[in-house]
């Protein structure tokens, strides 16, 4: 299956010089497949994250707090349930290599920040490669 996306091993964490490209090739994949989750319950997802976002921007310091981290799990533990809950959703998880790039986070500041921009980019591309949902 990552071969059928275009990662491999070492290219399928997100940079601030590819999560673009990253964003529109799994959205194209879940198209190609038929498993695009609906706009309502990856908004839903973001809404939780912009919060975090917001939050962490305005703190100050380049590392996050432990009460950042924790709202990140908890971020984390959402998505996972939703994943449980409905296949299209799981199949994001999967394809968008969630569970990687938020571990990916660790305590940056930058590296929250670069999650946030790829959750918005993958957004982004369900509305504008996705249509309307049915």
């Amino acid at each position: 299956r990552r071969r059928k996306m275009g990662y491999n091993n070492k290219g399928d964490l997100i940079t601030e010089e590819n999560y673009v490209g990253k964003a529109e090739s799994v959205i194209t994949a879940l198209i190609g497949r038929k498993e695009l989750l609906t706009t309502s319950k990856i908004r839903k997802l973001l809404a939780i994250l912009s919060e975090i976002y917001t939050d962490a921007r305005h703190d100050g310091k380049k590392e996050l707090s432990d009460e950042i981290k924790s709202r990140i799990q908890y971020f984390k533990m959402r998505f996972v349930y939703e994943a449980g809950r409905e296949k299209t959703v799981k199949a994001f998880w999967e394809a968008a290599q969630i569970e990687k790039q938020i571990d990916k986070i660790g305590n940056s500041k930058k590296e929250l920040i670069l999650f946030c921009h790829y959750m918005e980019a993958l957004v982004a591309y369900r509305k504008f490669l996705g249509g309307k949902d049915e």
